[in-house]
């Protein structure tokens, strides 16, 4: 019998080195590297455009012909879509080879509109209208008018916060301050406001729970509070209502008055003296012209001369002319009525104008009357009544406590009862 000799000291050898395979561990494998996939879908997200429809929205970003329609079918059930506004927020989000996977548009602070496929590669849509969640904060802020902020949203935005809130305080003083030719470096400001923190949403505010502002050294407070009964609205410190029968501006935020009231001023066209029986505010094309009392439309028409033009009849015998206009606001026609506040059209250049601007005029029994001097010659609203007056002065305190917190660089200066 052969017999196959091995040495001994190979033998251990082997064995040691067929254990060591048995027992080592194998090696690590090399670090796992990232994998990058291409999406396959796309998003697009944007404001809507004015006088656009959601059919024009649609296929201006590549939707089908027959899938708009088939939207527009199941939107339509659940929302008007006359009711599309422009500057409202939407989403679409599309598969690359272009099938509509996601529509979201903006309704209002509180809801969106959401149309989806019923399912994958369907041709049929799901449209509902979906509550936004939000939650509730109180914010404060403070800031001053000088040179590195002349301007109020300059001076707004160094706080950290929105123009809207500027235009939201502007309104509460707007019978009070003049903020397009009165406000001066020096000037001060404090806000207490609520604001809504939204789910993947940009926050929005609420409204001002209390304000006061320091102009030209004299200092107005605001306090909102609701009379039993009554409507909310904002009251000065003693109670006094700060709502007037007229605004102080037919803008809600422009910076100078261009020309004031004259019986006699050199036309800048017609190069011939005449009366100048209004006030001229220098503004852009565009911004908002707001109706400063409550009425009723006698007029919106054009001519060369006023261009587009508005005429609103209010109470107590007055008439406001609103003129140059590039464009009336929706629903602006004869015999309308309108709110104080409410837009009615546009700021132009349309008639005899040099440039931009808004002509406001103010008729009193028939009879021209100089704006400005009028505006701070109207009464006041109806104060707090005497029976929620320890209402009220709860409701205040609490307020001040808030603008407190605001934290403003100086402290404001004592009050001043503004002349009524």
């Amino acid at each position: 019998m052969w017999r196959l000799r091995i040495p001994r000291l190979l033998l251990v050898s082997l064995v040691v080195g067929v254990a060591a395979c048995a027992t080592n561990e194998p090696p690590p494998p090399p670090p796992a590297q990232d994998v990058f996939l291409e999406p396959d879908t796309t998003r697009v997200q944007g404001l809507v455009e004015p006088r656009t429809t959601l059919d024009a929205m649609l296929r201006a970003h590549g939707v089908a012909a027959d899938v708009v329609g088939t939207v527009i079918e199941a939107a339509s059930v659940v929302f008007d879509l006359r009711r599309l506004r422009a500057a409202q927020p939407f989403l679409l989000e599309q598969a690359l080879g272009g099938d509509l996977r996601h529509f979201e548009y903006e309704i209002d602070a509180d809801s969106y509109l959401r149309v989806m496929p019923i399912a994958a590669e369907a041709d049929e849509f799901r449209a509902e209208v979906v509550p936004i969640p939000k939650t509730l904060e109180h914010g404060v802020a403070a800031g001053r008018i000088d040179a590195s902020t002349p301007s109020l949203f300059q001076a707004m935005d160094a706080t950290g916060e929105r123009a809207e809130l500027t235009l939201a305080l502007a309104q509460v003083f707007s019978g009070e301050i003049d903020f397009n030719s009165e406000v001066q470096p020096g000037d001060r400001f404090a806000v207490a406001f609520e604001r809504f923190v939204r789910d993947d949403r940009p926050s929005i505010y609420g409204v001002i729970t209390a304000a006061e502002f320091e102009n030209d050294g004299r200092r107005i407070r605001a306090v909102r509070f609701t009379p039993p009964g009554g409507e909310a609205d904002y009251f000065d410190d003693e109670g006094h209502s700060l709502q007037r029968f007229f605004l102080r501006s037919p803008l809600k935020f422009e910076p100078r008055v261009t020309s004031r009231y004259s019986t006699r001023r050199m036309h800048p066209i017609l190069r011939t003296a005449r009366a100048h029986t209004g006030v001229d505010y220098g503004a852009p094309t565009g911004a908002a012209v707001v109706a400063v009392s409550n009425g009723t439309v006698v007029s919106a028409t054009f001519d060369n001369a006023n261009g587009r033009m508005v005429r609103l009849r209010h109470a107590s015998g007055y008439e406001t002319y609103y003129l140059h206009l590039s464009a009336f606001a929706s629903g602006i026609r004869r015999g309308a009525r309108v709110a104080q506040g409410q837009t009615i059209g546009a700021v132009g250049s349309t008639g005899l104008a040099t440039g931009p601007h808004l002509h406001y005029g103010l008729k009193k029994n028939g009879a021209w009357v100089d704006p400005l001097r009028e505006h701070r010659n109207m009464p006041p609203g109806d104060p707090v009544p005497p029976g929620a007056m320890e209402a009220f002065r709860a409701v205040r305190d609490a307020a001040l406590e808030q603008l407190a917190a605001a934290s403003s660089p100086e402290p404001l200066a004592a009050p001043i009862v503004a002349t009524r």
